[in-house]
């Protein structure tokens, strides 16, 4: 089976929904879009862009327990 990816006008969009509807459920499915998935997918997008730019920097896991202590001993006062 083979997926594809459209972009339709809203106008035709109910039309096109009709004539999907119209095959049987083994010859078509129609697959919603995860807005979840897709809003993880762009945020991670733009992060990689940042690390790949220079603008962020991994922390490995000691920089992270330093950060860490750091800050707990900034409201422990």
């Amino acid at each position: 089976m083979q997926t594809i990816k459209l972009r339709v006008n809203d106008r035709i969009y109910k039309n096109i929904l009709w004539l999907l509807g119209k095959f049987d459920k083994e010859e078509l499915q129609i697959i919603e879009e995860d807005t979840q998935y897709i809003l993880a997918k762009d945020y991670l997008g733009k992060e990689l862009q940042k690390l790949i730019k220079g603008e962020e920097k991994l922390l490995d896991i000691d920089e992270v327990n330093s950060e860490l202590e750091n800050t707990i001993k900034q409201y422990e006062d």
